[in-house]
């Protein structure tokens, strides 16, 4: 698909879709090689830890193209082929991440509110053995045994559609761990709670604290 020059479709769809526990797909090497470089250096500068909306956060350059493949209506596209579902039809939900702490990564599902969640994520390299590596869970309540672990290194996307048995966490982490996620959500006003909430939890840690 000519419309994506920094997604590799071919790599997209090569990656198989897993439907056990839920219906998940790990791709690798989803950014094509030439332009990675470029995304490291146009990575925004955060401070804050946790998620921030793209409308948060000052995009440039390459990084700013990729965003703009991520949301288009070509990418969701590939993933509604991928996944059987209709995802051009819903409102995308995207944030960015620079900086962990140990409090996130506890064990979820994702709110009803998303249909999918997509996560693309940007690390030159990842040492430690566990913390930080998103795993598919079984349950609610432990990290094992888990179906797969995710390292979170440049080009490596993890997509799963949002089911009462979508689990997934990471061990505690703190430093950073570049990643963009996008969330495909059920409709429009829903997006709009969604941001409302973001930019709330962002506006409180900035006076509480993190």
């Amino acid at each position: 698909m000519s419309s994506l020059s920094i997604l590799d479709v071919d790599a997209v769809r090569a990656a198989p879709v897993i439907d056990d526990p839920y219906r998940y797909c790990l791709g690798r090497q989803v950014i094509r090689p030439e332009a990675v470089e470029d995304l490291a250096r146009d990575f925004p500068s955060i401070d804050k830890p946790g998620y921030l909306t793209v409308d948060e956060v000052r995009l440039a350059g390459r990084f700013r193209n990729l965003i703009d493949e991520l949301e288009s209506d070509a990418f969701s596209q590939v993933l509604s082929e991928k996944f059987g579902i209709d995802l051009v039809a819903c409102p995308r939900l995207t944030t960015i991440m620079r900086r962990s702490q140990p409090k996130y990564g506890a064990i979820h599902t994702d709110g009803p509110s998303k249909v999918m969640t997509l996560l693309v994520y940007m690390n030159d390299a990842w040492d430690a053995p566990e913390a930080g590596r998103l795993r598919v869970l079984y349950d609610g309540e432990r990290f094992e045994p888990y179906a797969v672990e995710v390292p979170p290194t440049m080009g490596t996307m993890f997509a799963f559609l949002r089911a009462d048995n979508s689990w997934h966490g990471h061990r505690p982490f703190d430093g950073e761990r570049r990643v963009v996620q996008v969330a495909w959500m059920k409709d429009a006003a829903e997006l709009a709670r969604k941001r409302k909430r973001n930019r709330t939890a962002q506006f409180l840690k900035g006076i509480f604290g993190r």
